[in-house]
């Protein structure tokens, strides 16, 4: 009897090329491939994420000027020992989503310990700089408020070192997300404070008076 052909060809291969026969492909290897692709993507996308909001939060640098100083030394009419008048600042545009500025003046090498010469705040985002002389009520026209400093005032107190001394002044001015609800007449301790995650910039000016 003669076997079928297919059968007979079958059978003609030997068992160690029948077994080497190609398999299906498993789908382990695409399952962890596709796992370990999502994985990646989600991570890209967290870090992208991440870097925006610290581009966000830092913003774009700011400038603080004063045309009333020169050489970084504060003339005696800003001073005690003048007419103790607030100097001209000038600032450059804030980033988007600024709504207020806020500003303050400290001397870091006051015998006991920073001293405040000046807190304001809530003002508009608008303002691009203020006039010398600025008067010293808790409220400016506008509705900027004023804080109290180290004087037990309200408003600007100028740099008055003790003789024989020179200290650095150092404005602060920064670019808030909010207003901030705080009283006429707050004290620099409570300003910063309230500014605690709402800070989009900031700049620095530091100028410096001796006696």
């Amino acid at each position: 009897m003669r076997l079928p052909t297919s059968f007979a060809a079958n059978s003609a291969v030997p068992a160690r090329a029948r077994l080497a026969l190609p398999r299906r492909a498993s789908r382990k290897p695409l399952r962890k491939s596709a796992f370990f692709a999502a994985a990646f993507l989600a991570a890209a996308f967290v870090a992208l994420a991440a870097c925006h909001g610290a581009a966000t939060a830092s913003g774009p640098a700011m400038q603080l000027t004063s045309a009333s100083f020169s050489n970084g030394q504060i003339p005696p009419a800003f001073t005690c020992d003048g007419q103790n008048r607030s100097p001209q600042l000038a600032w450059s545009k804030p980033p988007y989503g600024t709504r207020f500025l806020a500003l303050t003046l400290v001397d870091p090498d006051a015998p006991f310990g920073t001293f405040t010469h000046w807190v304001l705040f809530n003002l508009p985002a608008t303002t691009r700089g203020l006039p010398a002389g600025l008067e010293t009520s808790s409220q400016l026209p506008g509705g900027a408020l004023q804080g109290e400093n180290s004087f037990h005032r309200t408003g600007y107190g100028g740099p008055c070192p003790p003789p024989g001394s020179t200290h650095r002044y150092i404005f602060t001015l920064y670019a808030l997300d909010t207003p901030l609800a705080l009283a006429p007449g707050a004290s620099r301790a409570q300003l910063e404070a309230a500014l605690a995650g709402h800070i989009l910039a900031h700049a620095q000016l530091t100028a410096r008076y001796g006696r």
